[in-house]
């Protein structure tokens, strides 16, 4: 918001810092080579810059908004290029989902989040860390001084529970 409401430039380097890197991962599973994942985390980070104006909370988080972006312009440069779109991209870019999507989405979310919540802390912090931090195992295992085989299992066992907490859900 601060970046929205006073082009405050310390707050946009936080946001860079902290969607960079992440931006750069989601774009790189998708098959983009490094050089050009850098060039579209740039061109999105700008965009975020340049349209702040635009963001409207009451709609998406930021982070569902910087994401459109990333995959707006990803999709601008798989069509450049005329490469097919990966299937996670081949979608309809401009379509705006329907009330009882974004509800769904929202539910699915606060199950999910309760599902977590429910899991041992120690599940937890390691599926945080590997899923929402990005983090590998190996890094993991570096910040936390825990053995590796401690992390995969704690990963595993927690996300066997949350495969069973969650396994209506789809």
């Amino acid at each position: 918001m601060a970046v929205r409401d006073h082009r405050d430039r310390a707050a946009f380097a936080e946001l860079f810092d902290y969607f960079a890197p992440r931006l750069k991962g989601f774009i790189l599973r998708t098959g983009t080579g490094a050089a050009q994942a850098e060039e579209i985390v740039q061109e999105v980070m700008l965009t975020v810059w340049r349209k702040a104006d635009q963001f409207d909370p009451s709609r998406a988080q930021v982070s569902a908004w910087i994401y459109q972006i990333a995959r707006n312009r990803q999709i601008d440069m798989f069509r450049k290029e005329s490469r097919p779109l990966p299937e996670e991209l081949n979608q309809e870019p401009d379509t705006e989902p329907d009330a009882s999507q974004v509800l769904g989405l929202e539910q699915e979310a606060a199950r999910l989040k309760e599902a977590l919540n429910n899991l041992k802390p120690e599940q937890r912090e390691m599926i945080h860390q590997a899923y929402l931090g990005e983090l590998t195992h190996k890094e993991i295992s570096t910040r936390t001084g825990l053995p590796l085989g401690t992390i995969k299992s704690r990963i595993r066992l927690g996300l066997e529970r949350l495969r069973h907490d969650l396994k209506d859900m789809r």
